[in-house]
């Protein structure tokens, strides 16, 4: 589980990082959009695989 969630925080990081990138610069605001995108599908994919493997 503790892999899973080091993928999850370093690919949300990415993510987050590359939709500032587009927000700072004038012409790349389409990468803003990607990356908040990818940024939420990377959370609630973290969330649903750490939620279920809490379960017994």
């Amino acid at each position: 589980m503790k892999s899973i969630l080091t993928v999850v925080v370093v690919l949300a990081l990415i993510w987050l990082a590359l939709s500032i990138l587009g927000a700072l610069v004038e012409g790349l605001l389409w990468l803003t959009v990607v990356g908040l995108v990818l940024l939420a599908a990377t959370v609630v994919y973290g969330w649903v695989k750490g939620r279920t493997r809490s379960r017994p």
